[in-house]
C-alpha cells in the first residue's frame, strides 16, 4: 500500500504527517516553509509512494471558513498541477492546534519547546491524519 499524506496549510509554513506504509500509524513528518511546499512534495513523492493528500480544512466554531481558505484553495490548484494524479481529500481540522498544544503539555514538553510554531503545525497535521484514518476504518 502507499502512505497517506496530511498537510495542516499556513501562509508562513506548514506541517506534514504521513502514514506508514499500512496506513496504520499517522507520524509527524516535518514542518516547511509554505514557499518551498511544492519542492519539498516533489521530492519527497520521488522518494515515498504516497497516494493521498489530505489537506486541512480550516473552519470557524459556525462552520464557516476561515481566511487562510483563500490561500489553501490556491495551492490546491498549484498542487493539482504539480500532481495530476493524485487524490486530494480535505478535512475538517478546527481546533488541532489546540489538541496540538494540549497534546505538547501532556507529553510533558517544556514551556519554550511548547512555544515552538513548527512543532505546533506538524502535531496538528499529525492530528489531522489521525482524524482522517479514524473516519475511514
Amino acid at each position: 500500500m502507499a502512505r497517506l499524506l496530511a498537510i495542516d496549510f499556513g501562509t508562513k509554513r506548514t506541517g506534514i504527517a504521513i502514514t506508514d506504509e499500512m496506513q496504520i500509524i499517522a507520524s509527524g513528518l516535518t514542518t516547511v516553509s509554505t514557499k518551498d511546499l511544492i519542492s519539498f512534495l516533489k521530492d519527497y513523492f520521488a522518494k515515498e509512494d504516497v497516494e493521498l493528500i489530505i489537506i486541512g480544512e480550516p473552519k470557524q466554531k459556525d462552520g464557516t471558513h476561515s481566511d487562510v481558505e483563500v490561500c489553501i484553495k490556491n495551492f490546491i490548484l498549484k498542487l493539482v498541477k504539480a500532481f495530476p494524479t493524485l487524490r486530494i481529500e480535505r478535512m475538517d481540522e478546527r481546533f488541532t492546534s489546540k489538541i496540538a498544544l494540549k497534546t505538547m503539555i501532556e507529553s510533558g514538553l517544556s514551556k519554550k519547546k511548547r512555544q515552538n510554531k513548527s512543532l505546533v503545525d506538524e502535531i496538528s497535521a499529525t492530528i489531522i491524519l489521525q482524524d482522517y484514518l479514524k473516519i475511514k476504518q
